[in-house]
């Protein structure tokens, strides 16, 4: 099966059609011309070394020569193979809490840039996994499906922040289901008899929980075989919360007090119990990537990748062959074999 590279290169095979009839009107107005001065037995009387074909033949050869370089040009190439590679890795979703508390600056720069960098660093050392990410406050939403597209996760992840998400709280539980309905292979393989990739659910959060029960749904996803770890972020004491990234000022309730966020690691720990994962402390990123290293890396749906031979060496190839013949070829009767005669008999 013959492909292109740039495809939209072919559209100026239209100017060899352009050419051609170019030349047809040229060669009519011309034979006309030269009727009008007389006949052809006087013309080639007059002209005996004008060769009649020559200007044919250079056309010819300079329409196909301009017709292969198109070709070349637009990068035509032969898929010589179909090749299925199995992949062996894990699924990791990560649930990343953007409420207004994890805006608290207990943890330079702040608990949600240190999420980020943790992040980052979870996907540097990634080879063959896949990973999505959810961002969740009062409600959870997908940001980037389940991909092993580790550039556009760490793009997309710049840009995330509180006002991504319209309802403030912290929604953790919905998280949880959320993420567990996001992954892109399980029951169904599971149903089918065949191992099933390891799954987990990264949580980072600061633990304030304000609407709903996160350690069921924990409970329910560990019953599918998905692990749930998480992460906390803040100091257990409690800090003011800014009103926005870098300001001064503080937020507060709607009797005037400053809003305080704490660290409830208390919750996480029994999220974690629940999920059949690991509760693990913002500062030490280092050990969960170790507790995530120790999931069984089984076979991800295979990818099917085309492999394709490039053919344009050989348009292009054909077609300086063809100028340069184009090139040598005279307009006037090679005199050598103007009388070189192979039929010739006694």
């Amino acid at each position: 099966m013959i492909d292109f590279a740039h495809k939209d290169i072919l559209w100026f095979l239209i100017s060899v059609g352009l050419m051609l009839t170019g030349y047809l009107l040229y060669w009519r107005h011309r034979k006309r011309a030269l009727a009008s001065i007389g006949d052809s037995w006087l013309l080639d009387t007059l002209m005996p070394e004008a060769s009649r074909s020559a200007h044919h033949w250079k056309f010819i050869l300079l329409l196909i020569g301009t017709t292969l370089l198109i070709i070349a040009a637009s990068g035509p190439r032969v898929g010589s193979k179909l090749e299925e590679v199995e992949q062996k890795g894990r699924e990791i979703i990560i649930a990343l809490d953007v409420s207004n508390s994890m805006l608290a600056e207990d943890i330079q720069p702040s608990r949600l840039e240190r999420s980020k960098q943790m992040i980052n660093r979870m996907v540097d050392r990634m080879s063959n996994d896949k990973i999505g990410l959810i961002v969740f406050a009062g409600d959870a939403y997908t940001q980037i499906p389940i991909t092993d597209d580790y550039p556009s996760v760490k793009m997309f992840l710049k840009g995330v922040g509180p006002d991504m998400v319209s309802k403030q709280g912290t929604a953790i539980g919905s998280a949880i289901k959320l993420a567990v309905r996001s992954f892109s292979s399980g029951e169904n393989v599971r149903a089918e008899g065949e191992g099933a990739p390891s799954q987990a659910i990264v949580v980072i959060t600061d633990g304030e929980n304000h609407e709903d029960d996160a350690a069921a749904e924990a409970a329910k996803a560990a019953e599918k075989g998905i692990r749930v770890y998480t992460v906390g972020l803040g100091d257990p004491n409690g800090v003011p919360v800014p009103v926005r990234p870098g300001s001064r000022a503080n937020r507060r309730d709607s009797k005037g007090q400053v809003v305080v966020s704490k660290l409830n690691e208390k919750l996480l720990l029994e999220v974690a119990s629940a999920g059949n994962g690991a509760y693990i402390a913002g500062d030490r990123i280092n050990s969960l990537i170790d507790e995530l290293d120790q999931l069984q890396r089984t076979g991800l749906k295979s990818r099917v990748f085309s492999e394709f031979a490039e053919r344009f060496q050989y348009f292009a190839g054909f077609a300086l062959l063809f100028l340069v013949l184009e090139f040598f070829i005279r307009s006037r009767k090679n005199r050598f074999l103007s009388h070189l005669n192979l039929f010739k008999t006694e």
